[in-house]
C-alpha cells in the first residue's frame, strides 16, 4: 500500500464496506478512495477487478457510495428512503453487466468478464445495497454507536445487537475511552 494512504476497512458486506471508504463522517472524515487508482485497488480487494477509472468515474462511484450511505442510514433508522439516493442506486444496477455465479460451496459470487468496466463493478455494489436495504439478505442494518462515525453497517450476528461498524476501530476506541475515564493516569487533572 502506498505510504501516507489509510488502510482499507474490508468487511464481509460489500455495500457497507464501500460506504466505509469514507469513515469518521461526523468527526475528522477519512477518505480511503481519493484517487481513481485507490478505487481500483479497493475493487480488486473484492475481486471486482477492472482495468481503468477516470476522475469522472470516481465521481460517479462516490455519488453511488453516498447514495448507499443515505439509503442505508435511513433504513437503519426506519425512515423513508431518500428518493434521489434510490434513483442513483437503481441507475447503477441497470447499467451493470456482471453475472451472478454459483460457487461449488453453494455461495453466490459476482463474475466480471475481461471486458468489464467500472460500471459493471459499481452495478455489483448497487445490487448488494439493494439486497441489504430491501431485507433480502439475512441480517439487520444498524448505525455505529460511535458519535464520530455513525456509519450504517449490516449486522449478521446471531443476536443482531452489534453496536459498532468495526470492533477493531470504533469499538476499541470506545472501550479505551471508557477505560481511561474509569482509570485516570496519576497526575492527570480531571
Amino acid at each position: 500500500m502506498p505510504a501516507g494512504l489509510p488502510d482499507f476497512r474490508l468487511g464481509s458486506v460489500l455495500a457497507t464496506s464501500f460506504t466505509g471508504t469514507l469513515s469518521e463522517r461526523h468527526g475528522n472524515p477519512v477518505e480511503r478512495i481519493p484517487t481513481p487508482q485507490r478505487l481500483l485497488d479497493w475493487l480488486a480487494a473484492y475481486d471486482l477487478t477492472v482495468d481503468s477509472c477516470t476522475l469522472a468515474q470516481l465521481d460517479l462511484a462516490i455519488e453511488l457510495r453516498e447514495s448507499i450511505h443515505a439509503a442505508a442510514t435511513a433504513a437503519a433508522a426506519l425512515e423513508a428512503l431518500p428518493a434521489p439516493a434510490v434513483d442513483v442506486i437503481n441507475d447503477h444496477t441497470s447499467r451493470g453487466r456482471a453475472t451472478a455465479i454459483l460457487t461449488p460451496d453453494g455461495e453466490r459470487r459476482w463474475h466480471l468478464s475481461p471486458t468489464s468496466g467500472l460500471h459493471d463493478a459499481l452495478g455489483v455494489i448497487a445490487a448488494d445495497a439493494i439486497a441489504i436495504i430491501s431485507g433480502e439478505r439475512d441480517g439487520k442494518l444498524a448505525l455505529c454507536a460511535s458519535p464520530t462515525c455513525q456509519a450504517a453497517f449490516f449486522d449478521t450476528s446471531r443476536s443482531r445487537t452489534r453496536r459498532w461498524c468495526d470492533m477493531n476501530t470504533c469499538g476499541n476506541r470506545e472501550k479505551k475511552a471508557r477505560f481511561n475515564a474509569a482509570h485516570p493516569k496519576p497526575g492527570a487533572r480531571g
